[in-house]
């Protein structure tokens, strides 16, 4: 087994030893190498003063992602080249393109966000990103600034590009050498570390990883720690152990097939965005406003099931789906619907020493309607009040013959109104039913009140959320029942099969 953990800051290598699993890699920076542009902010992922570029080879090209390093943890770099606000300019003086447009078109005030920006800004360049306003918008929804304003920052970007353009963009003449390096880097040996403040265990495929965590159950499974790294910046918490999920290079696996989608439980949300939007056409707006491009390059999707938050995005939207979940315990598998993992707060259908392992999302019937909803106090990057996804499946004659109401911020955990499905089902979706199931949705659930709204507002915004869907879908409701020629019989929808 390996004893140390490995990567490049710049164009330095660093091999330590001894490190503790709850040390962030923005301290390391700033405490320990004095790379003090990298800002702590918010020191919990929103604010992305702390943003720095992580580049990993993968699948035979080198991958740039801009992420929060706060909430990154040292020995989530293993393997990895990363890139600081002070690696941008050249050794010989000259600025980065981002570096200069930002200059020259004034983005920069009390400069304290100003790294963050130019971090996610060269990252979005080197990603070869979209310069319509909604893209530079989407790049930039995980940086904050209080005094500059944002029309600076977003011109700079633009005209980053037209200088890129122009003189090159400085990586480019880069890219053979990281390649070389992180060649290098590459370990088929996994690490498991002991250090005087915990162990921290990097296995390289699932069955390692199934094998160790059943032989230690009381371990911390980390895959983008977009939330447990808050464990450690907010609640001061050290880890006795941890283990990586997203080293497991099989559990970086997506397979799309007739049935559904499969992902596996190391699967960001940047790297399934595409195939979910494919999936769920109807769900994309939505999809793209869960957390940031920071957290969406780190964040799984599966960690986002695995937390069981009652505010999370994605498994309302799953369950509305049908989503089927597979557990894993040493060599034992199963299989359960997504809603039935949820048991309560703070309480999910999970064994100790069982973890996830990937989620199979199913091709949604030809004749049914399916749409997702957030609400929140700001649209980009931002906890939902209320979240609702809705499927609605139709027979032969018309009628509703499936209903999938879900919702997150609206109980302990993400759940199905069940009162409101039972008005639906056996009716045209009529004015008549959307009535019905407006007047049920209010006995699925009790809300509590807090910051980001008040019980009776969450109430009224699940009712009001079945009325949108009503008059999004009714009118459609003759293109699904058309669907009902190319459905395949004997295929069993929802199951996974």
């Amino acid at each position: 087994m390996r004893q140390h953990v490995r990567f490049y800051l710049g164009d330095r290598l660093h091999e330590l030893e001894g490190i503790s699993p709850s040390l962030t890699l923005l301290d390391w920076l700033r405490e320990h190498q004095g790379r003090t542009g990298t800002k702590e902010g918010c020191n919990e992922g929103d604010c992305g003063a702390c943003t720095v570029m992580v580049v990993r080879s993968e699948h035979d090209r080198l991958q740039w992602r801009a992420v929060n390093a706060c909430i990154q943890f040292l020995w989530m770099l293993d393997g990895a080249q990363v890139f600081t606000v002070e690696d941008l300019a050249a050794s010989d003086g000259i600025l980065h393109p981002v570096q200069q447009a930002m200059v020259e078109l004034h983005g920069s005030q009390c400069g304290f966000c100003t790294p963050g920006f130019v971090m996610s800004m060269a990252a979005h360049l080197r990603n070869g990103g979209a310069l319509d306003d909604a893209a530079i918008n989407a790049a930039l929804a995980g940086n904050l600034c209080r005094c500059t304003g944002y029309a600076p920052i977003v011109r700079a970007m633009r005209r980053a590009s037209e200088l890129a353009g122009e003189q090159g963009d400085p990586f480019d003449a880069e890219e053979t050498a990281i390649r070389a390096r992180l060649g290098r880097l590459r370990e088929d040996e996994p690490l498991d570390m002991m250090t005087a403040a915990g162990r921290i265990s990097l296995p390289t495929d699932s069955a390692t990883l199934a094998a160790l965590y059943a032989r230690n159950p009381s371990a911390v499974l980390v895959a983008g720690a977009t939330d447990v790294g808050l464990w450690v910046t907010k609640q001061q918490r050290d880890f006795g152990h941890v283990i990586a999920v997203r080293t497991a290079r099989d559990l970086n696996r997506m397979e799309q097939g007739p049935q559904g989608l499969w992902i596996g439980a190391a699967v960001t949300y940047t790297d399934a965005m595409a195939a979910l939007i494919a999936l769920l056409p109807e769900a994309q707006e939505t999809l793209r406003r869960i957390g940031s491009t920071q957290v969406r390059n780190s964040a799984t999707v599966c960690g986002n099931i695995g937390n069981a938050s009652p505010i999370g995005d994605g498994p309302p939207l799953f369950i509305a789906a049908g989503a089927i979940l597979h557990l894993r315990k040493g060599e034992a598998r199963r299989c359960v619907c997504l809603e039935e993992y949820f048991l309560d707060y703070g309480r999910q259908d999970r064994q100790p020493g069982e973890f996830i392992e990937g989620v199979f999302v199913p091709t949604q019937p030809q004749n049914a309607v399916f749409r997702a909803y957030k609400v929140s106090k700001r649209f980009d990057q931002d906890i939902s009040a209320v979240m609702g996804a809705f499927s609605l499946e139709f027979g032969r004659d018309g009628l509703i013959a499936q209903a999938r109401l879900a919702f997150g911020g609206m109980a302990g955990v993400p759940r199905r109104a069940v009162a409101a499905e039972r008005a639906l089902i056996g009716r045209a979706w009529n004015s008549a039913a959307r009535d019905a199931a407006m007047e049920a949705v209010r006995e699925d659930f009790s809300p509590l009140s807090d910051m980001r709204g008040s019980a009776w507002y969450r109430t009224t915004i699940t009712a009001n959320l079945l009325s949108r869907f009503f008059e999004e879908t009714a009118e459609g409701q003759q293109v699904c029942l058309e669907g009902w020629r190319t459905v395949v019989p004997g295929v069993a929808r929802g199951t996974g099969l």
